[in-house]
């Protein structure tokens, strides 16, 4: 449990230099665009860089707490083995998804290693990756939960969804 309080900071950490870079490439250009008339070429495409990741990060973590969208009208009202048997319906739904995803990112991950972003020159396969990373974790977060309800530690619902 220290582990993933670890990584949950590290992850929270992680956005808020995101934003700080983020915040810092389009003030700045507009402050330099304002006052002096010049601005930063790279502002766009590092903010929309660090948007990627922050929003990628930011969903892991969602997911990680149980705090994502979800329409539970009919399955908050089941119990016992009609509950269990959605849960695990739901977890093959979004594994399912996730593999989709993965996938994806993993083809453009591939593809944007020999393209190159027009301005600061960096691989565009550091965006893919975000979202590659993203799908990962949220794969192996299922699978946890899974493994936790197989334990019967849990109803597989994450710490989140407890309150």
């Amino acid at each position: 449990m220290k582990l993933l309080s670890l990584v949950k900071h590290a992850a929270e950490a992680l956005l808020a230099l995101c934003l700080l870079g983020m915040v810092v490439a389009v003030f700045g250009n507009v402050v330099l665009r304002y006052v002096w008339g010049t601005g930063w070429v790279v502002s766009e495409e590092l903010s929309r860089l660090l948007f990627v990741w922050l929003v990628s990060v930011a969903a892991t973590l969602t997911f990680a707490e149980g705090k994502h969208l979800g329409f539970d009208l009919v399955t908050a009202r089941l119990t016992g083995k009609p509950a269990a048997a959605m849960r695990w319906l739901t977890r093959g739904l979004i594994a399912l998804a996730l593999y989709y995803l993965i996938t994806g990112a993993w083809a453009q991950l591939v593809v944007g290693m020999d393209s190159r972003s027009p301005v600061m020159n960096y691989p565009l396969a550091l965006g893919a990756g975000a979202i590659c990373v993203m799908g990962v974790c949220m794969a192996v977060l299922l699978a946890l939960q899974a493994v936790a309800e197989l334990r019967g530690g849990s109803r597989g619902e994450s710490q989140g969804d407890a309150a």
